[in-house]
């Protein structure tokens, strides 16, 4: 569907870089982009230090290896030096330049230079030290995706302290497993916010996390939605940019390994999996994801809609590591119309377009033209990821955004934040395909025996360590439930839990989630955190809840659940359930249809059998997903056997 022009491929960054590894490494050539990649993934070591010397990482400590120990979990990275992911955002930047351009809702198209980025992150800083922060403490943000978030954020690393966010959408229950796992000291979090022309008052569940998260010695509050509003026990934002005012910017080097910030993925059971990430793996990671797949430049504005829950924030503001400017939008992306994102990629002069298959498939389902009496001139690719992309959504872009803008739809996970399936600005694009498997990311498609093989659909791993894989899990001192999330099923082997298929030609097919984890608009949720929330309901017994692919959509949430005797899954019911995942999740994994069934099916060892019923649903042989012997109740896998026929029957 698209082939590079000859001036684009020679002014890529990534050929830069190529010819920068023959004439000051003597490697390659590297005729081909199939060559470069199996390079970086044979000879790790050699690959990431090109990466710190290229992009000029300043470290201090003795260089030593770049791998002093292969093993995955466990791999250690660049044992011997210190580094600090702010000084490298900072380094290099004329403070006259824009570093961010931001929207919202409630705010106007506005641009911030690198010079008051650098006084705004000192101040918050010099503010945040002068309530105890130091490095290695946690602060946590409920914030939207506005400036200050990024600002607190760069504040946060440059101590060498711990950061974690979530979104003003987050209700409070989730937010309490979020949070009070890492046990912050500091909260920063907004009055309310403004969403689809509503307005959300946000300090009640501000006072919920206070009442909840006993190591929390200070909450900043920032009025966003109130000018003037303010809160008992709380610190103004005012106040703490005053107490740190004329604070010089200082960056606190710590070890490659030394934790950057706190994510958050879920697994079936239990709370979610705090993630944590190192400040060099990130680093090193995203200036190699930004620079040489996104292909961000000088004079470049990169945009990606998200929210401060999911990773494509941390991706977003990670283009500060780049020379482009960065531009941040907060609010619904539908409102006023689905036109909303296309009036801000012209008025902020937007030329690479990031955003989700799930908005692209709403704006062909709207009948939107983005350049129907627009300008985007300057836009010249669009990159989509949260879901698979749908060839009809290929179809779309190149129709409404012409055949020389460069789509390239990724895929990665919270897990690395990162991309490592996706854009590589020297190669076509093909329809309905990625283009290719990432720099240093060993991505194989691996039959249920652990063999890998071309142009079949199998699980995704990751068969060499990656900077970017967590350092460890937040309450997990023994590495039990880290081993169990990514290394059960492939010991020594990153299983990342989605279903991939390698085409003969490098490139690579998403067809979806291979586990329960549900990820609707960024907030990945486990379906432990549903059954939470509706098995608070009385009327409730059990309950079993699956994410079922839907091409064009994030999917469909199809919960099913076992009443007491005597209730009716009636409307009330309906709406008591949908509200108490709405408030305790989000307002996105309401699911699309509740169904009432006899008895969830659960192994002998009582776990509920999620993924099996996920395959039959979506028309796998129920004797090859699962074993009957293996469960604990076998017949209540009939019902959704019989539903799978029925619904056959009926269609025939």
């Amino acid at each position: 569907m698209y082939r590079p022009s000859s001036d684009t491929v020679a002014g890529a960054n990534i050929n830069e870089y190529t010819r920068w590894l023959e004439a000051k490494w003597g490697l390659g050539p590297f005729a081909t982009y199939p060559d470069l990649w199996q390079w970086s993934v044979d000879d790790l070591e050699g690959f990431w230090n090109s990466i710190v010397d290229y992009f000029g990482v300043q470290f201090d400590g003795e260089r030593g290896p770049a791998l002093a120990s292969r093993e995955m979990p466990g791999a250690e990275w660049f044992p011997g030096i210190r580094v600090n992911w702010a000084e490298r955002a900072f380094a290099g930047k004329e403070d006259a330049e824009v570093a961010v351009l931001h929207a919202s809702e409630l705010r106007g198209l506005a641009e911030i230079t690198w010079g008051e980025l650098r006084r705004q992150v000192a101040a918050v800083a010099g503010g945040l030290r002068s309530l105890g922060v130091e490095k290695g403490d946690r602060v946590v943000a409920y914030l939207p995706n506005i400036a200050e978030a990024t600002a607190a954020f760069l504040a946060v690393a440059s101590i060498g302290a711990i950061w974690s966010s979530a979104s003003p959408d987050f209700g409070a229950g989730s937010l309490i497993d979020r949070f009070a796992q890492i046990e912050p000291k500091v909260l920063i979090a907004v009055d309310g916010y403004r969403y689809g022309g509503k307005d959300f008052d946000r300090r009640p569940i501000v006072r919920r996390l206070q009442e909840a998260m006993p190591s929390l010695e200070h909450t900043v509050l920032l009025p966003y939605l109130d000018p003037e509003a303010t809160m008992d026990g709380s610190i103004l934002w005012s106040d703490l940019l005053s107490r740190g005012e004329g604070s010089p910017l200082t960056f606190e080097r710590v070890p490659f390994d030394h934790p950057l910030w706190v994510l958050y993925s879920s697994g079936t059971t239990g709370l979610p999996k705090a993630i944590v990430q190192g400040q060099g793996g990130i680093l090193v990671e995203q200036l190699k994801v930004m620079h040489l797949h996104t292909d961000a430049k000088r004079g470049d504005r990169l945009f990606w809609f998200t929210t401060t829950g999911w990773m494509m924030w941390n991706f977003i503001v990670s283009g500060l590591l780049t020379e482009a400017a960065i531009v941040l939008y907060d609010g619904n992306p539908g409102f006023p119309d689905m036109g909303a994102l296309w009036d801000l990629a012209e008025r902020a002069k937007i030329t690479i377009f990031g955003t989700s298959a799930a908005y692209i498939s709403a704006c062909m389902k709207a009948g939107e033209e983005p350049r129907n009496g627009r300008d985007l001139s300057r836009l010249r690719s669009v990159g989509s990821t949260g879901s698979p992309l749908a060839p009809e959504g290929f179809d779309w872009i190149y129709e409404h955004l012409g055949a020389e803008t460069w789509l390239f739809s990724t895929s990665g996970g919270t897990d690395l934040c990162t991309a490592f399936v996706g854009g590589v600005p020297t190669l076509p694009v093909y329809r309905g395909e990625l283009q290719a498997r990432c720099l240093g990311a060993k991505v194989e498609s691996w039959d249920p025996e652990g063999r890998p093989h071309i142009g079949e659909v199998g699980e995704l791993v990751i068969t060499e360590p990656m900077p970017s894989m967590p350092l460890f899990l937040w309450g997990d001192p023994d590495g039990s439930r880290y081993r169990e999330s990514y290394f059960e099923m492939f010991p020594g082997t990153w299983r990342h839990g989605d279903w991939i298929e390698i085409t003969e030609r490098g490139t690579a097919i998403i067809h979806g989630r291979s586990d329960s984890t549900i990820n609707r608009g960024g907030i990945r949720i486990g379906t432990a955190e549903i059954y939470r929330a509706v098995l608070g309901s009385p009327e409730v017994l059990d309950a079993l809840v699956v994410d079922l692919p839907k091409e064009g959509t994030d999917g469909v949430i199809e919960l099913f659940v076992v009443l007491r005797e005597g209730a009716e899954l009636d409307e009330e019911l309906r709406k008591t359930l949908a509200r108490a995942i709405r408030e305790r999740c989000s307002p996105r994994h309401v699911p699309d249809d509740v169904t009432a069934i006899a008895a969830v099916p659960r192994t002998l060892s009582g776990k509920v059998v999620e993924v099996p019923v996920k395959r039959i649903l979506m028309g796998a042989d129920p004797e090859e997903v699962v074993s009957r012997d293996s469960l604990a109740n076998p017949e209540a896998l009939d019902y959704f056997v019989e539903l799978v026929a029925g619904s056959t029957a009926a269609g025939a």
